[in-house]
């Protein structure tokens, strides 16, 4: 059984709290909540409609297959913005002081093809505490034959991973809504993360095939039934619209986590981190493209995914007025604030990365840091 991981802050550290009382004051300053706004709402609107707006185009027939494929395309933008912008504020509690329309927001991930409950096990509970800990946070285990972490068994077969990472990284949203639910739905039930009685945990399996079958039911069958389709043609808008979230999903969380200078934290025999949690996500998590708005508002702030990691509590509207307060503080602490100017730095660096662990180097900074 793997040891629970402990941080210590063994230097007595002052930078988190200090952090949090400067932050806490920006929004009893400028007298504005930690949640949604105007803006935010305006931008759930905008996400939804951009999934549901051409489903119903898709099923008037009003337009060629061509059309109607380009529709499917302009979903899976849809359903990666629902995910960043909307369905991950709620179920982190961020998008509103009521629990009850936090509730029914993160329900949009329900209606896309997910599960919530597992989402919250990997996301907010295992990723957010263990970021880039191998085999703690699932994000960056190793996949197939895929390698995310210096500290993941080598294949040789990995050696070429530079190539086919899309390939992988298409497939990811569709993994989702097909099996990964299932999967998780066992694995986090013998690994002890679902404590729910026998009973409940029935109820709980029952309740992700039944959502399953809605999801699959509105999104395959109906157009197969209600319209002049064939099959064939309806599963490729199916894989085209999952294929383009599954890039945009993949791609926006690679580039916060795996790129050079995050590290990748050993514990040691005890479980031991030897850092305290807020400096633990700050070496492990980087932001991007801080100054391109149109990405900002697209991946829901997930670019400023340092400052979420830090306070996954607070609506990402406010992040790009949060990180100059964690820039600075982070520097007068001594502690690193790691990002890149662009979309396309991040991304060249997660590349250098991927192909660094296929070739199973261990001299670049990421993996010389998290090592020793």
């Amino acid at each position: 059984m793997k040891p629970k991981i402990k941080f210590a802050n063994k230097n007595k550290t002052q930078f988190f709290s200090t952090l949090k009382e400067r932050v806490d004051n920006y929004f009893i300053e400028n007298n504005i909540s930690q949640h949604a706004n105007a803006n935010m709402v305006f931008k759930t609107i905008v996400m939804l409609s951009l999934y549901f707006v051409p489903y119903f185009l898709i099923m008037t027939q009003g337009f060629s297959l061509l059309g109607m494929w380009l529709c499917s395309l302009v979903m899976g933008l849809g359903l990666a913005g629902i995910g960043m912008s909307v369905m991950h504020d709620a179920n982190h509690g961020a998008y509103s002081s009521s629990m009850l329309i936090n509730k029914i927001l993160s329900f949009s991930l329900t209606i896309v093809g997910g599960d919530n409950k597992n989402w919250k096990t990997q996301h907010n509970i295992l990723h957010h505490t263990y970021t880039n800990i191998h085999t703690y946070d699932r994000d960056i285990d190793n996949k197939v034959i895929m390698r995310f972490s210096p500290a993941g068994k080598y294949r040789k077969i990995q050696k070429f991973q530079v190539a086919y990472v899309f390939v992988f990284y298409s497939i990811m949203s569709l993994y989702w809504t097909t099996a990964k639910d299932f999967v998780q739905y066992y694995e986090f039930i013998k690994q002890g993360y679902n404590r729910e009685s026998k009973g409940r945990r029935i109820l709980t399996l029952l309740t992700i095939i039944v959502w399953k079958l809605v999801y699959w039911g509105y999104i395959i069958v109906l157009p197969v039934v209600l319209l002049d389709l064939k099959v064939a043609h309806v599963l490729l808008g199916f894989l085209s619209l999952h294929m383009v979230a599954g890039l945009i999903l993949s791609i926006v969380f690679q580039l916060a986590h795996v790129v050079e200078d995050t590290t990748f934290p050993v514990p040691d025999e005890k479980g031991n981190i030897e850092n305290e949690w807020a400096i633990h996500q700050l070496n492990t998590t980087a932001d991007f493209s801080r100054n391109n708005w149109l990405i900002t508002y697209y991946v829901g702030g997930l670019n400023y995914q340092a400052i979420h990691h830090l306070f996954p509590g607070i609506c990402h509207v406010h992040y790009p007025k949060i990180a100059p307060i964690v820039e600075q503080t982070a520097k007068e602490f001594g502690v690193p604030y790691i990002y890149n100017d662009s979309i396309g730095s991040a991304f060249m660096s997660h590349m250098r990365v991927i192909s660094r662990l296929g070739r199973n180097e261990t001299t670049f900074s990421a993996i010389a840091n998290s090592m020793g």
